[in-house]
């Protein structure tokens, strides 16, 4: 197993500007999020992720295998579980180049 990589130990090697977990953290605040079930007795949920509510990020989603077993409030949970890390990656993908582009 290998050993975790921190963010001191970046910030410590690091001799170039960088994206830093504090710059994601800041824009994550900016996030908003809206969730839309499907109708037609369907289980599947979709959330999506907007920066500052106009630039759109990403999608969690979940579904259910047997309706029986769906529940309304933890497919929403579970979806946007996945929106908040899909959305996360999509910033360090964005801030990653736009860093490269002004250099």
């Amino acid at each position: 197993m290998s050993k975790a990589v921190t963010e001191q130990e970046l910030a410590d090697k690091a001799v170039a500007p960088r994206v830093t977990k504090a710059d994601i953290d800041a824009l994550k605040e900016r996030i908003t999020y809206t969730t839309e079930q499907c109708p037609g007795g369907t289980t599947s949920t979709f959330v999506h992720a907007f920066l500052d509510g106009k630039f759109f990020l990403a999608t969690g989603f979940s579904a259910c295998v047997n309706a029986e077993n769906f529940d309304a409030d933890i497919g929403e949970r579970l979806a946007r579980s996945n929106a908040e890390k899909h959305a996360e990656n999509k910033l360090w993908e964005l801030e990653g180049y736009r860093l490269f582009a002004s250099g």
